[in-house]
């Protein structure tokens, strides 16, 4: 496949994973093994390309954007590591040291993407209210190829520059600028647990909310740990509403087979 085909291909999947996540197709999402599977496909280099997507995955395992939340961008590292890789012969070690600070940098254009998209929301909701149906959809696919953006810009600049001018953007972003960008991507996975909470049981449940707390904060236990005590307690509520629903089951059945006999 030419050069030019390649890297042409190579820029339409970092545009394609923002649309398959955007509009909910899912097809390869942002796994770095699917995405890895797609770039062997179009470099030709199965190996390079699995060896190092696989690598990625398991970095990623464990790893995901919850609520608000903002994430290291391991689909687009994914896309840079082989793509150096495969070029410039780079080992798998090498080649994942340049793809990672890349997908880093994508996640601070993430949080940036999450603030211009917010107006575009809101935009989308004052033509809900007028009945101008046709442009909140166009509206909402304006807000789908913005969110492209932050996986095309970024791909698009290592496919034409090569690894040294993301190396030097990572090095002149000022100091001040990355460091507002962190302060406000740790405060969006707060507000979407706080939003996550408004929508769940939590006040039901309130117990076993302030047990888990107290277990991870207090005792320091592992993120599975309290997972499998909150999986026991769930499947333990499951049990109590089960058997509270049988009597009335069986009252139920044994009065249709009454009319049934008679």
């Amino acid at each position: 496949m030419p050069i030019v085909l390649q890297n042409i291909l190579i820029i339409l999947l970092a545009a394609w994973m923002a649309w398959d996540n955007g509009t909910g197709v899912q097809l390869i999402g942002q796994w770095p093994v699917c995405v890895g599977l797609v770039l062997g496909i179009i470099t030709g280099d199965y190996q390079t390309a699995m060896v190092i997507s696989g690598t990625l995955q398991l970095m990623s395992l464990g790893v995901a954007a919850f609520g608000g939340s903002s994430i290291p961008e391991y689909g687009v590292a994914t896309i840079v590591s082989v793509f150096l890789a495969v070029r410039t012969g780079a080992n798998t070690g090498e080649a994942i040291a340049v793809g990672l600070p890349v997908g880093m940098l994508t996640l601070q254009l993430d949080i940036l993407v999450k603030y211009f998209n917010t107006f575009t929301a809101h935009w989308e909701q004052r033509l809900l209210h007028e009945r101008k149906f046709k442009q909140m959809q166009a509206v909402y696919l304006l807000s789908v190829v913005i969110w492209m953006l932050k996986y095309v810009f970024p791909i698009t600049l290592v496919v034409l520059f090569g690894a040294p001018v993301i190396k030097s953007i990572t090095e002149i972003i000022p100091g001040w600028v990355t460091t507002g960008l962190e302060v406000a991507g740790n405060m969006l996975p707060v507000l979407g647990v706080a939003l996550l909470l408004h929508y769940m049981p939590a006040r039901k449940y309130l117990t076993f909310l302030i047990a888990g707390f107290v277990l991870a904060a207090y005792l320091s236990l592992p993120i599975l740990a309290v997972a499998l005590l909150g999986g026991g307690a769930a499947y333990w509520i499951y049990q109590q509403r089960v058997a509270s629903l049988k009597p009335a089951s069986a009252q139920t059945v044994d009065e249709s087979g009454d009319d049934y006999d008679e």
